[in-house]
């Protein structure tokens, strides 16, 4: 975030400064335009390999039966829906997001396919989570850290409400390491706005998309806000040469507490 000439303190939305207290109120109405078709336009986008993506994602999480899953900024539910079957019935997944249209569908789409049993929703900010501290056993947020205005603050957040010795997941767009690999996404990228107008009638929320996935952090830089927000062991992996990569942390377990069996 920065300062603006008369003292406003702004931050970006896509490459537009714009006041903080702008920024969330516009990243939703993006989300409400197109959350009926977001689905469709990740397999248009991802040309279907956000599948493959999702998947390495859960195997990483290392999810075990009982365990409490946050699914933050979860959207249409593709990861609650993931998460759900391995935690099991002693399990819990909350599936939230920040936007009521984006819950409402993932909401919906959960229920119709019968795997609400262990699930429930609520709407949060990222940046304050309404959760009491050492809560959940493992945190995914994807696709979603770079819509945030305040994303260290964001991750302590997150750092606050796992539990000791629990992880987590940021899956994000990122920095190519192929510069040839590099410029072909940069190009192919320049088609979203166009696919997102014929699909969801709605242009200039893709041109927002590839405007925030420039102005996200690479890969060390998020590594290093990780750490700066009390997360041990970050670390990242390259997904489709660099395209996209998840991001893995851990919460310490405190020392008085490591073999303490009472």
């Amino acid at each position: 975030m920065t300062e603006s000439t008369d003292g406003q303190e702004t931050t970006h939305f896509g490459y537009e400064e714009v006041p903080v207290a702008e920024k969330a109120q516009r990243v939703g109405q993006v989300f409400r335009s197109v959350a009926n078709k977001y689905d469709i336009m990740n397999d248009v986008m991802s040309l279907g390999t956000h599948r493959l993506i999702k998947r390495f994602t859960v195997e990483l999480s290392a999810l075990r039966e009982g365990h409490k899953v946050l699914d933050l900024a979860g959207g249409t539910g593709d990861f609650t829906m993931r998460f759900s079957p391995l935690v099991g019935r002693e399990g819990h997944v909350i599936l939230a997001d920040i936007n009521e249209a984006m819950l409402n569908v993932g909401r919906d789409r959960i229920i119709d396919r019968g795997v609400s049993h262990n699930v429930s929703f609520a709407q949060v900010n990222a940046e304050d989570l309404p959760f009491a501290d050492n809560t959940f056993d493992c945190i995914c947020i994807a696709y979603g850290l770079r819509n945030v205005t305040d994303k260290d603050a964001a991750l302590k957040s997150m750092h606050r409400v796992l539990k000791p010795g629990g992880s987590v997941l940021v899956l994000e767009f990122s920095r190519p390491g192929n510069p040839a690999l590099e410029k072909a996404y940069e190009m192919y990228s320049k088609l979203w706005p166009i696919a997102g107008k014929m699909v969801t009638g709605d242009g200039e929320s893709y041109r927002y998309l590839v405007e925030s996935i420039r102005m996200h952090p690479d890969q060390a830089t998020l590594v290093q806000m990780m750490q700066d927000a009390g997360f041990d062991n970050c670390r990242y992996h390259d997904v489709i040469g660099g395209i996209c990569a998840v991001h893995l942390g851990l919460k310490q377990i405190p020392a008085s507490t490591v073999g303490d069996n009472t």
